[in-house]
């Protein structure tokens, strides 16, 4: 007998249908796969024979042809597991068939029957949401899936979702509330205020995280750039519904999430060995990379120049679409990576050049060929350069407690909501991506700006681009001020941002 069981592959980011096809024949006893399956779909008739068996079923001693149509879609993953043994016990007409087509399906089954976590519920259940249908899935996957709105059971055991289909058991359906989940936002064991002096380097952050401006840190080791680096998610705007399911989305096709819902922006630390691959995404099934994993988060590069050229060359594309393209011989996939970027570095190999409290002892053609491994093409998509210089002993010993992050937060979500208002109905949501025909729309300058900017550009020698980012920086600098026009002042302080790689390259 054929039976029918719908269900959802991941593609990229997102859900592809797939319908399991059973068929139970006459012949030598076996089961076969066919649908393009990957080694861990193979291994699934070896996990799917003794849950059934401990489920209290009988498996049937017969030929099992299992077809996982379209079969030019390539399936991977553990997530067929349910629906195949759901669609063998359909066959053999255990469940009724127009029952189980009334849901999709997705699970794990271990020897016992029980049902584990799969990868990926959060884009299957936006597909199925699409097709206004219903979804049964693990109990552990229940919270990311239900966050779509759907109607979500989740079971715990395949012998559970039997007795749901054939009526024996109730099963309510899964609700999420996205307020309770966000009640914890915004609570971090750290704090702005434990951040000593560094008034230039505080105000640089402000203005980078309210306006989304990408930030470089320049400055000794120990001077505090990592420090103030970790402390940056703590004076983000909250996390809206929409961005919390981009990146749990993005965080369930990676495997790494827990069965919840990301509640906080990320913060991603990759190490400087890291290759372009696990940055940028890829691999034979590709699978997003940090700068994918850091999306409506930080992607924090300590020790800049120590990472490959070419990783960092692979950098320049996301910087200004907020997307990544991976193209593969089966296919192409795009993900998401609008992320706020902070860089890290010392000005030379020993670090202490230019310090006042211990002198450098590296050569120049040793600190041109360390500065070197920063590319200008890369340098110029980094809206904001500052120096982070080392504390004094008296700074150090000082009880002296420095704004908070809570204060500082207020501040930047103000901001963001005059930001907001201004790019309603566009893809837009903060100044730094805006393109040049909204530059020159919400960043009008009068005719003494005009002649300061125009002095200012011809004796640092800034490009094209780098001309624009002074004027989205001057414009978030207004924002801060809620000043409608941009003046004399801002482009003043948005151009000290921008001076300082030209001084140091």
């Amino acid at each position: 007998m054929l039976a029918k069981i719908q269900s959802v592959s991941v593609w990229g980011i997102d859900g592809h249908p797939v319908n399991v096809e059973v068929d139970i024949s006459k012949g030598m006893p076996g089961i076969s796969i066919v649908g393009l399956p990957d080694q861990a779909v193979k291994e699934s008739r070896d996990r799917i024979k003794p849950a059934i068996k401990n489920s209290g079923f009988e498996f049937p001693q017969s030929k099992i042809t299992i077809n996982l149509a379209p079969a030019d879609l390539k399936k991977e993953g553990s997530c067929f597991d349910l629906p195949v043994a759901l669609g063998i016990l359909a066959a053999r007409q255990v469940i009724s068939i127009e029952k189980a087509g009334e849901f999709y399906f997705t699970g794990e089954l271990a020897l016992d029957g029980s049902v584990r976590a799969v990868s990926g519920a959060l884009p299957m259940a936006l597909y199925v949401k699409e097709k206004k249908g219903k979804f049964i899935v693990p109990a552990a996957n229940a919270i990311e899936a239900a966050i779509v709105g759907i109607d979500v059971y989740p079971v715990e055991s395949l012998k559970e979702c039997v007795d749901f289909l054939s009526g024996k058991k109730e099963i309510p359906p899964f609700n999420v509330d996205w307020n309770q989940i966000s009640a914890n936002q915004n609570k971090y064991d750290i704090d702005f205020k434990e951040v000593k002096g560094q008034t230039l380097a505080r105000r640089a952050v402000e203005i980078a995280v309210a306006g989304g401006h990408n930030l470089l840190m320049i400055g000794p080791p120990g001077a505090g750039k990592s420090m103030i680096a970790k402390r940056i998610p703590t004076i983000f705007p909250s996390l809206t519904i929409e961005e919390a399911i981009e990146i749990t989305k993005i965080h369930s096709v990676a495997g790494i999430l827990d069965g919840g819902i990301v509640s906080i922006r990320p913060f991603r630390q990759p190490h400087h060995t890291i290759s372009d691959i696990a940055l940028i995404g890829g691999g034979t099934i590709p699978k997003p990379g940090e700068i994918s994993l850091a999306h409506n988060g930080v992607l924090f590069l300590d020790e800049l120049p120590e990472f490959h050229r070419d990783v960092l060359e692979s950098l320049r594309q996301p910087m200004e679409e907020g997307r990544v393209v991976v193209s593969r011989a089966r296919g192409k996939v795009e993900f998401p990576s609008r992320f706020f970027l902070i860089a890290a570095m010392n000005p030379c190999p020993c670090g202490y050049y230019g310090d006042t409290h211990r002198p450098c002892r590296c050569t120049v053609p040793q600190i041109i060929k360390y500065r070197k491994k920063i590319s200008g093409p890369l340098l110029d998509r980094i809206d904001i350069h500052i120096e982070v210089s080392s504390l004094g002993s008296k700074q150090l010993v000082s009880d002296s407690v420095s704004e908070d992050s809570e204060s500082i937060r207020k501040r930047v979500e103000k901001c963001r909501k005059i930001q907001q208002k201004r790019f309603a109905g566009t893809t837009i949501f903060c100044n730094a991506h805006m393109n040049t025909k909204q530059i020159k729309q919400f960043c009008p300058v009068d005719q003494e700006c005009k002649k300061f900017l125009q002095d200012a550009l011809e004796k640092m020698n800034l490009s094209a681009r780098g001309y624009d980012k002074v004027l989205k920086v001057a414009r978030t600098i207004a924002d801060l001020e809620e000043s409608e026009k941009i003046t004399l002042s801002h482009i003043s302080e948005a151009l000290q941002y921008r001076s300082f790689d030209r001084e140091m390259w």
